[in-house]
Order: structure tokens, then C-alpha cells, then sequence
């Protein structure tokens, strides 16, 4: 590193320490919003650890304590409905993206030491953009695997919930009311899918409340229309005591044909990428068929 370049960083430095030091002392203009949400209790249900009476973790603490000390624009949007159907909290989630932030701004320095050490200078500028860089992109990356694990969960809860429909249809057939019809059939599986409407059913029993109603509040929590319009389904038979066995069978059928038609169309997708290796090898092979000939041309060889 020349003395220009020293002097650059060192510059850059002392100018974002002197940065970061008149921004602690401006007085802070808090956002309405953000302020009201942190004198709020939260209202998300319990995960597993805090139901068996766990303290928070280190994760959850440090997405707490980012929360509080980092300006609401930084986070842009929280996927409420992702992180509601992951069972993850606001804190797990922000502590998560704090950690993947600070492991982006220490790799590039890290891999920079190593180079020197084997003798291999870089500019101060990559080593500066890489960081920065790597640090933002890492930032969103979690943003990115909720959103992929979220889309993997709806899609195998909208499976387990047309068995479910088809369960909730077989128990109203067999004369059980709609409460009793819907709370056997969620007994009936095991999966996490079951239970989440189970405990759903029973937070709806305990709290005074219609089960469709309940169920009707789970599917907007986790962006699930499916499950919403099984609560107004359900709630026509409660309401009026309506025979809804065919309206269920013809939901359940209609929801299986629906993932049918997506599993479809995602095989075609996967078939048509499958294409392209398959026609590079054709190019690779027609230039190795091809290459002596354009040798001998250019070289003038017979």
C-alpha cells in the first residue's frame, strides 16, 4: 500500500469516525410509528423455546437491541406473514440479518490479510468495495431465505389443508357439528399443519369465539386464502346449520387440482432448463468436429 493510499483510507476513516460521532449527538427525531411499536407488547404467539419458558437467545437479544438503536428505514420491510407461518419473531429475524452483516464487513479483511500474507497487494478501493458491498448484500439475505422458506411452507400447508378439508367433510357427514367436525379432524394428523389448526381451534374455544373466525385470522396472518375461505365455508354451517359437505369436497378438489396445475407448469420449467447442457455439449462437440479444419485454414497447411 503507497502513502497516498494510506493516507486515503486513514482520511476515510477519521472522516467516518467524525460522522458517526455528530450523528450520536444530533437529537434523534423518532418515528411515530416505530416508537409506538417498541411501547407495544408484542402480540406474535410464542415459539417453541419461549413456550417451555426459555430466556431469549444471543440471536434474539442482539435483533432487540438492533431494533431499538437502528432507524425503522434501515429494516425497509418486515415479512410479517413469512415469519408468522416460520414461527420466527421480529428479534430472531433482525438479530439474524445483524449477523449475516457483520459476517459479510469481516470476510472481505479477512481474505485481504490472507493475500498479504502470501505476498499479493490489492488496491484499497477492492477490498473497501467488497466489504461494503458484501455487507449490504449479505444484510437482505435473510430477507430472501424467508421469503423461499415461507413460499416451501405455504405450499405444503395448502397440501395438508385440502386432506384436512376433506376430513372437516367426512366428520360433517357424519352428523358432528361444525366446532366438533373441524376440532376431530385437525386430531387427526400429526403433521405441524394439524397442529397449528389445532391450536388454533382451541385459542378460538377458550377465547369465546367462532373456530371459522379463528381460522379465518390464521389464513390473513399467513397470507393463506385457502384457509380464510374455509372459515366462511364453516361458518355458513355453524350460522345456519347448512349441509356443506359438497362445498367442502368441491374446495378440497379444486385446491389439489390447483397445486396439480403449479406442479405442472414448475416440470415444464425444470424440463425446458434441462435443454441447455444438453445443447452446449451439441456445441462444444461441433467445434472440437470443426476446430482442425479452421486450424489448417488459418495455418495454411494442407
Amino acid at each position: 500500500m503507497t502513502g497516498f493510499q494510506l493516507a486515503l483510507a486513514s482520511g476515510a476513516l477519521l472522516g467516518l469516525g467524525v460522522a458517526l460521532a455528530i450523528w450520536a449527538a444530533v437529537p434523534a427525531h423518532p418515528d411515530l410509528a416505530d416508537a409506538l411499536d417498541r411501547l407495544t407488547p408484542p402480540t406474535r404467539r410464542p415459539t417453541a423455546g419461549a413456550a417451555d419458558g426459555a430466556g431469549p437467545t444471543r440471536q434474539e437479544r442482539l435483533g432487540l437491541w438492533a431494533r431499538q438503536r437502528l432507524p425503522r428505514s434501515v429494516w425497509l420491510r418486515t415479512p410479517a406473514a413469512d415469519l408468522a407461518i416460520l414461527r420466527k419473531t421480529d428479534a430472531q429475524f433482525f438479530g439474524e440479518k445483524v449477523l449475516y452483516a457483520v459476517l459479510g464487513l469481516a470476510i472481505p479483511p479477512l481474505l485481504t490479510g490472507f493475500f498479504a500474507l502470501l505476498g499479493l497487494t490489492l488496491p484499497a478501493l477492492v477490498p473497501a468495495g467488497a466489504t461494503l458491498g458484501l455487507g449490504v448484500g449479505m444484510f437482505f439475505l435473510p430477507d430472501y431465505n424467508a421469503r423461499d422458506d415461507a413460499k416451501k411452507a405455504r405450499a405444503e400447508f395448502t397440501r395438508a389443508l385440502s386432506a384436512y378439508i376433506d376430513l372437516v367433510a367426512l366428520e360433517r357427514n357424519s352428523g358432528s357439528g361444525a366446532r366438533q367436525a373441524m376440532e376431530n379432524a385437525a386430531a387427526v394428523g400429526d403433521s405441524w399443519v394439524f397442529r397449528r389448526i389445532g391450536e388454533e381451534l382451541a385459542r378460538s374455544r377458550y377465547g369465546g369465539h367462532g373456530p371459522w373466525d379463528g381460522l379465518a385470522g390464521l389464513g390473513d396472518e399467513l397470507a393463506l386464502p385457502d384457509l380464510a375461505d374455509l372459515g366462511d365455508i364453516m361458518r355458513i354451517a355453524g350460522d345456519e346449520d347448512a349441509k356443506v359437505y359438497t362445498q367442502l369436497r368441491a374446495r378440497a378438489a379444486s385446491m389439489r387440482s390447483a397445486m396439480l396445475s403449479a406442479e405442472l407448469t414448475q416440470a415444464n420449467v425444470v424440463e425446458e432448463r434441462m435443454y441447455i447442457p444438453a445443447s452446449f455439449l451439441g456445441v462444444v462437440f461441433l467445434a472440437l468436429l470443426i476446430a482442425p479444419s479452421i486450424l489448417r485454414l488459418l495455418t495454411g497447411t494442407p
